[in-house]
């Protein structure tokens, strides 16, 4: 019978702690009642996916309706994939849209809580006492196979329903004390697997938080719980840091559910009480008519650095997540119009089961209904912290004057039903353009309808009558006395019933002035606009309107 101290001895001579230590290192946390203990655990090995924004961002609801703790966890055990500044990415990319942990990595170099290292690849000692418990109890065992053994398994294996290391295809499971001494004397490579207990005609059943009840086959395999470089498996440094950390509650892909068997019989191995799980299904992404996974080679917004060079706001991005996260979002929105989202009762029970779908037509109409909401200050101080990394003319303009930027972004704010032109920062300058001659681009096209000599008569009317003085009604009934004087009616309403009997109607004559003005037959309110300018600019830019109609 194996000594299985000794051998655990002799392969962990390194361990000088024992696992009771770390208990008393990281003890129960002292949270109220129902509080939940959540984490987002990413592996560097590329860039942040709105996917992993959005599970993050679900495990922190979780936490936060309940009282609890979020933390970010950096899973980097495996070295060859990982790619540079793969954590700077994760970090950043969920503090820009208010997913930042109460806990865990807060860089590159530094963390926050006593629950870490938050970083798999410092806690290596831990791992290695865990897996020394487990060989002392004969729950592990030394396995030396090569990785021409393991392919000789897998080919062994090609028409079997049940694939692995288990059974008589476990070649170092009862390996005897001598011939382990032996081999780990002679330094040949091993692994730590674990001894399974699992039967396959045996069931496991847990209860899912979002896809419910599920049943599985026990796991029969004697999966490695570290590796020949001694480093951890997921596996294995999952159940060990879940514990450790005391989560409550997992949030992750239903890619993992296969995995359920394995991580239960672990916990049990461990002699911890198995978590509780919730996997979400993939957001998906209509495309010709069927659906598809949102993807990091075909889609552009599945990288969350797009919504950051973009520059949606946090609180876009997190309303549209809620709008997919939970599917009573938009009737408790519609409900409390004004109410900020962290008061809404989320709920992982009310995720979709079969995924969610990405629409980026409805998240820009999202992020202009909350931008439409902002005061104008709000707008102007997202939109110069955006610009100062991203745009250097438009900062230098809105920097110039922050009294006049501000002025600008106010136009129709304060309105029952403000104007929703802008989803983004990025399209501020185009928004903001006709305000300053650094990047105005005059173009003086008139609609069909509307021809130059008429034009030319509006505009030089105009001239003559307009005050910079004048209040916004007394501006508008000037406007529709020049409707009068150039064929034009002042009643809309009169000119359908008799179109014949009129050139057009004062919208056509605010058009031609509005064109002059902005070069756009669409603007905030043109009162507001000409305030801005002023009336040197205003009636410059009339005379070169004028001048260009003449050409």
């Amino acid at each position: 019978m194996t000594d299985c101290k000794k051998i655990a001895d002799l392969i962990f001579s390194d361990v000088d702690k024992s696992t009771e230590y770390y208990e008393e290192l990281y003890p129960a946390r002292n949270l109220p009642e129902g509080a939940r203990v959540t984490r987002f655990a990413p592996s560097p090995t590329g860039y942040l996916h709105f996917g992993g924004l959005y599970a993050g961002f679900a495990s922190k609801l979780t936490a936060d309706t309940t009282g609890g703790v979020f933390m970010l966890r950096i899973e980097d055990t495996d070295k060859k994939r990982e790619v540079e500044d793969g954590v700077t990415g994760i970090v950043q990319g969920l503090r820009a849209f208010g997913v930042a942990p109460d806990e865990g990595v807060t860089s590159f170099k530094t963390e926050y809580g006593e629950y870490g290292p938050y970083t798999q690849s410092h806690r290596r000692e831990i791992y290695r006492a865990f897996a020394k418990k487990l060989m002392e109890e004969g729950k592990a065992y030394p396995c030396f196979c090569t990785p021409e053994d393991l392919d000789d398994i897998r080919a062994k294996q090609e028409n079997e329903d049940i694939k692995g290391y288990y059974g008589s295809y476990a070649k170092c499971r009862d390996l005897t004390d001598e011939e382990i001494i032996e081999k780990v004397n002679n330094g040949v490579p091993f692994t730590v697997r674990l001894r399974s207990v699992g039967d396959i005609s045996r069931k496991i059943k847990f209860e899912d938080m979002i896809k419910g009840k599920i049943e599985m086959s026990e796991n029969v395999n004697d999966v490695v719980v570290l590796k020949a470089d001694g480093i951890p498996t997921y596996h294995f440094a999952h159940a060990v840091d879940d514990h450790l950390m005391r989560t409550t509650h997992v949030v992750r892909g239903d890619e993992w559910i296969a995995s359920i068997p394995v991580h239960i019989e672990l916990f049990r191995a461990l002699g911890n009480k198995p978590l509780k799980y919730a996997h979400i299904a993939p957001i998906m992404k209509e495309e010709n008519g069927s659906k598809r996974k949102l993807s990091k080679r075909k889609d552009p917004e599945a990288n969350v650095s797009y919504y950051i060079e973009k520059g949606y706001p946090e609180a876009a991005v997190k309303e549209y997540m809620l709008t997919i996260l939970n599917s009573n979002f938009e009737e408790w929105r519609k409900a409390n119009k004004t109410e900020d989202i962290s008061k809404f009762p989320f709920n992982l029970k009310k995720m979709s089961v079969s995924g969610a779908l990405f629409d980026m037509v409805k998240f820009n109409d999202v992020s202009k209904n909350v931008i439409s909401v902002m005061t104008a200050k709000e707008v102007y101080k997202l939109v110069t912290d955006w610009a100062m990394d991203y745009n250097e003319v438009l900062y230098a303009l809105l920097s110039e004057d922050k009294d006049k930027a501000t002025a600008i972004f106010n136009i129709d704010r304060d309105n029952p039903k403000p104007r929703k032109d802008i989803a983004c920062w990025e399209e501020v300058e185009n928004y903001v353009s006709f305000f300053y001659n650094e990047i105005y681009d005059a173009d003086y096209a008139l609609p069909e309808h509307l021809n130059k000599e008429d034009a030319i008569e509006i505009l030089a009317k105009y001239k003559d009558v307009y005050s910079k003085d004048d209040s916004k009604e007394e501006w508008f009934n000037k406007i529709k006395e020049l409707c009068t004087d150039c064929g034009f009616t002042p009643n809309v309403k009169e000119y359908k019933q008799n179109p014949d009997a009129f050139k057009g109607h004062v919208g056509d004559v605010s058009t031609v002035i509005r064109i002059a003005i902005t070069s756009r037959t669409n603007t905030p309110d043109l009162y507001y606009i000409l305030q801005i300018l002023g009336a040197d600019e205003v009636m410059r830019r009339i005379d070169d309107a004028i001048n260009s109609y003449k050409a």
